[in-house]
């Protein structure tokens, strides 16, 4: 409830800094200008909303499976669906070798689970579960749609920012220029702030879909495994070329294979006997401690699209019964 929450408010203080705004902005320049900026918000609503799944699933270059070429991947979709009470989604792979999984779609109804040929290579079949799991309670609570609505918002407090400070839209006199100037910046400041709320939304949606997994009968000592291999397994990946081209869309991703490298060293504290996996003793360890960050890892945190590894882990460890 708390992450539900957590994101109502942050949906809600975004919708509240565009609305100020564009008031403000109303109240200087006259009430029928701030219209463009409805409308602009609206024409890049639109097009994300309706060119997005396809651009995602060029860029990963998807092959969508049948049943009779994939009966297992299936199966596992199929019972994951049916426990989340969602319509069976389209299910496909991407010939990436980073091991990585990601949904996507623009409604329920119009889902979409895919997996790497890594990952496949990768996860045993409870771990590729728990990761499935992931990817339908993303579908579930409807976090794609969200992240595209508050997306929006920064991309406006640019675009004003840029309009008042170059377009001269307060007048051409050299006091209202000076003055549009000055609003610029505080539009710029706004988009630094909007853009980093954004990210913490996207956090936020990763620690909600991990716990997602868990209500649909996942343990979270199989999901915390999948996630501890996905990290070494990306970073092993660290200089691929395959990286650059997911840069775009890692945002999808069940990790962020980009910060892989760095976590790894956190990591090894949480696997004790070096087994490659986190039992469910583990776990329950690392749920007694404190655990420690130092400050660039915190500030790097800020400007993420996922939580810390060692934190998410974390987390999972308060869902073990």
């Amino acid at each position: 409830m708390w992450l539900q929450t957590r994101m109502f408010l942050l949906v809600a203080l975004l919708f509240g800094i565009l609305y100020g705004v564009i008031t403000g902005l109303g109240t200087l320049m006259g009430a029928g200008s701030a219209v463009s900026y409805i409308v602009l918000a609206v024409v890049f609503l639109g097009f994300q909303y309706l060119l997005g799944p396809a651009m995602v699933g060029w860029s990963m270059k998807i092959k969508w499976v049948s049943e009779k070429e994939e009966p297992e991947l299936h199966r596992m979709v199929a019972e994951m669906a049916e426990k989340a009470g969602l319509p069976k989604p389209r299910v496909g792979i991407s010939e990436l070798t980073i091991p990585n999984a990601f949904a996507f779609g623009r409604t329920q109804r119009d889902g979409r689970v895919c997996v790497t040929r890594g990952i496949l290579r990768l996860l045993d079949r409870d771990e590729l579960r728990a990761v499935l799991g992931h990817e339908l309670a993303h579908i579930k609570h409807r976090d794609m749609a969200i992240i595209t609505l508050i997306s929006v918002i920064p991309m406006i407090m640019y675009w004003i920012a840029f309009s008042l400070m170059w377009g001269g839209m307060l007048g051409n006199r050299r006091e209202g220029g000076s003055y549009a100037a000055l609003i610029g910046l505080g539009a710029f400041l706004l988009y630094f702030i909007t853009n980093l709320l954004v990210l913490y939304g996207s956090r936020i949606r990763e620690y909600y879909a991990d716990m997602g997994s868990v209500r649909m009968g996942n343990m979270p000592h199989h999901l915390a495994t999948a996630l501890y291999k996905l990290v070494y397994g990306n970073a092993r990946m660290r200089n691929s070329p395959e990286l650059k081209r997911v840069e775009g869309v890692k945002a999808f991703f069940v990790n962020d294979p980009s910060r892989a490298w760095n976590e790894v060293r956190e990591l090894s504290q949480v696997d004790r006997d070096l087994s490659g996996t986190i039992d469910y003793n583990e776990l329950m360890e690392l749920r007694q401690k404190k655990i420690r960050l130092g400050a660039s890892h915190k500030l790097m945190e800020v400007f993420t699209t996922h939580p810390n590894m060692l934190k998410r882990i974390k987390h999972l460890s308060t869902l073990t019964v």
